[in-house]
């Protein structure tokens, strides 16, 4: 007979791996290994996956890295995250780092060619609900928005005090519901991805839209009940764009991507390589943490099975 008491409800989190790295390297600066070599988003990165891990309890875990933009995007819109500026050279010659301590710490490191993190991400999603009775995204990017549901939070790591978003928190953040989340960012746009909305249309009134009429397409088939004359001026002009936008910001879920639960157990840490990592970046806290308290810490809740 079973005993339930001693069965682990599975749990998988997801992390944006570009997303914390670059929020590690921008928080801590001038941290150099004893060979001089920048350290510091290797560091913050640590210590923000340590974090996510003594908060959320993981069963499963994989930080998701961009592989490249989406072709499909760049077609609709050639502008598509073109402000961004190049990634710091400094960043770059750390993330192989990080990824040696991905593989150190026995956590997967996922990433495809020509694939952003974020449709990867809602790919796996959709994979892992037949089995994770929990699914938790680690990221602050609200496209991730459209995804909450029942079973699947959003933890962002910036939040004071931790919380994991659920469809109310999305809806009090945002003023619509988690499946009217690309709707409202249509209209709106997206300044960090370079998505240009309705010319002054706001979250606000972009929110009392749609609260009003339910979707984007349900406000263009009665255009003529939007109450400011102003405002169904700049819709009628923007229709195409808001189309447009619907189809860049829905992620995409169907990508060809067969991990499933085996590939994101987490695994035993190996004591020795991280201890020969953390020296040789100079981390002598954690050295010292890992020697004393040995390896019991790092591999609680790393065995599971369904």
């Amino acid at each position: 007979m079973t005993n339930e008491a001693n069965i682990i409800t599975p749990k998988l989190v997801l992390v944006d791996g570009h997303a914390q790295a670059y929020r590690a390297f921008y928080a801590i600066r001038s941290l150099k290994s004893p060979l001089g070599k920048p350290t510091n988003a290797i560091f913050g990165f640590v210590k923000i996956l340590e974090r996510l891990l003594e908060w959320l309890q993981p069963t499963h875990l994989a930080v998701i890295w961009d592989g490249g933009l989406a072709e499909e995007r760049l077609a609709l819109l050639p502008e598509y995250k073109a402000q961004r500026p190049p990634m710091p050279g400094e960043l770059a010659e750390q993330l192989d780092e990080i990824q040696a301590y991905l593989k150190a710490a026995g956590v997967a490191s996922v990433c495809l060619p020509n694939t952003e993190a974020d449709d990867l991400i809602a790919t796996i999603v959709r994979g892992s609900v037949s089995w994770a009775k929990q699914v938790v995204i680690a990221s602050a990017d609200k496209d991730f928005m459209q995804l909450v549901n029942d079973q699947v939070g959003l933890a962002n790591p910036n939040d004071k005090p931790p919380v994991i978003w659920t469809a109310a928190e999305v809806e009090k953040k945002a003023g619509v519901k988690p499946q009217q989340v690309v709707d409202w960012l249509s209209l709106m746009g997206d300044s960090v991805d370079n998505i240009p909305g309705v010319e002054g249309i706001g979250p606000k009134t972009a929110a009392k839209l749609i609260k009003q009429f339910g979707t984007a397409d349900a406000l263009y088939d009665r255009l003529n009940e939007v109450g400011s004359e102003m405002f169904r001026k700049k819709l009628e002009q923007a229709e195409a764009s808001v189309k447009r936008n619907r189809l860049m910001i829905r992620l995409k879920d169907d990508l060809e991507f067969a991990g499933g639960a085996e590939v994101f157990c987490r695994r035993s840490p190996a004591k020795d390589e991280l201890l020969a990592l953390y020296r040789q970046w100079g981390f002598k806290g954690m050295s010292k943490a890992l020697e004393t308290v040995g390896i019991r810490s790092l591999e609680q809740q790393t065995e599971f099975s369904l």
